[in-house]
């Protein structure tokens, strides 16, 4: 029937209005900031970075790849990418951002960035109680002020924080597998290679073994000068 999805919209649009003077679970109005509000565990207000283990700064998951400052669309992520490596939480040498700020004045909450990161680094917060008398200085936050642990994440985003867990313990495993059948794989090339029998030596004509080379200068030293056969 043309305009039933118009209808539909209109009584849910009511259901929810009238519902939200008899439902107890719809009376969202509290004495705020005395009566707090569950924040959902998909809500969204700025991003943050995540680290493993107990230092930000060596546990960040951040590489500093620059796509996230990339794909921002206003332009509020700024990163410096470092000229060395070191050890990340686990010992390999990685790149990491020597600057990395984000202007949440103009962030936009969008979470472009944390879909476009291919490291799993950025997520979005659900803090919103930032707000400051500093326009400028106070609202840019460094990578310092945006570090969040990964059990921080996982208070307030368990469902999505489990699901990112999974996925690079996975991955993980895989390359942990790949290195260890390389390593496998070495090691049998290396035992075959010593296990293979020397090549027979050649005789001379006192019929004494001689080594190769010293076959062939015996066979130099046989033939008649000049090259003659």
């Amino acid at each position: 029937m043309l305009g039933d999805g118009i209808l539909k919209g209109m009584a849910e649009t009511a259901r929810n209005f009238f519902g939200s003077y008899v439902s107890k679970e719809r009376l969202t109005t509290v004495e705020y900031p005395e009566q707090r509000i569950p924040t959902a565990e998909n809500a969204r207000v700025f991003p943050f970075l995540v680290y493993d283990g107990t230092d930000w700064e060596a546990g960040m998951r951040c590489v500093a790849c620059q796509i996230c400052e990339k794909e921002c669309p206003p332009k509020c992520i700024y990163i410096d990418k470092s000229t060395d490596k070191k050890p990340d939480y686990v010992g390999k040498p990685q790149f990491y951002p020597a600057r990395f700020d984000i202007d949440i004045s103009v962030c936009m909450s969008c979470q472009i960035c944390v879909e476009v990161c291919p490291f799993e680094a950025i997520k979005m917060d659900t803090q919103f109680e930032l707000a400051t008398d500093d326009r400028f200085g106070g609202l840019l936050y460094d990578r310092k002020e945006l570090s969040r642990s990964n059990e921080y994440y996982h208070a307030i985003h368990p469902t999505e924080a489990a699901e990112v867990d999974a996925r690079l313990a996975e991955e993980k495993a895989k390359v942990e597998a790949k290195a260890k059948a390389a390593a496998e794989a070495a090691a049998a090339k290396a035992a075959a290679a010593a296990t293979q029998p020397a090549a027979p030596a050649k005789a001379d004509s006192s019929g004494l073994a001689a080594t190769a080379p010293e076959a062939a200068s015996l066979t130099d030293a046989t033939k008649p000068a000049g090259g003659g056969s």
